[in-house]
């Protein structure tokens, strides 16, 4: 096994479109972790953005689907540790959130995590005159805002 041919294994499993965000692939969400060969086996490993996200089994197999596709046979699972952060989602996949109208949150880095209740930038307008509707979204992982500037509603992801 070459190193191409695993850097083909990930970018195929990094293809996949997350299930809840079909605009965002889960490469462009940072939660392909890993592609290795060990003892004659390939093993993908994946990290899902929300410990209690329910689309991890439809992640699974939707991976699984693709590398079969490919004619690939592949171990793939899901692991918790270390958890997904948002400093993982990609420049890529910040645009393409922006441009889906959800508004990423800033990177956090190697700082210790402060948490402040700053004014989220409007994806579609930018501006800073936004209000969070609800802590609760559509998914555990975003949070309703609107922006009073350009009157728009948009979510955005909670930093993690």
């Amino acid at each position: 096994m070459t190193l191409e041919n695993l850097a083909l294994i990930r970018e195929i499993a990094a293809s996949v479109d997350d299930p809840e965000l079909p605009h965002v692939t889960i490469g462009d969400l940072g939660m392909v972790r890993s592609v290795e060969h060990e003892d004659g086996r390939i093993r993908v490993t994946l990290t899902p953005t929300y410990i209690g996200c329910p689309a991890t089994e439809e992640i699974l197999a939707d991976v699984r689907s693709a590398l079969a596709a490919a004619d690939i046979d592949a171990d793939v699972e899901m692991v918790m540790s270390p958890a997904w952060t948002t400093d993982w989602i990609t420049e890529a996949g910040r645009a393409k959130l922006r441009a889906a109208g959800i508004a990423p949150p800033a990177p956090a880095g190697d700082q210790p995590t402060v948490m402040l209740d700053l004014p989220v930038a409007c994806p579609r307008c930018s501006s800073r005159r936004t209000r969070r509707i609800s802590d609760f979204g559509a998914t555990a992982c975003k949070a309703p805002y609107v922006c009073d500037a350009c009157r728009e509603p948009f979510e955005s992801f909670k930093a993690l």
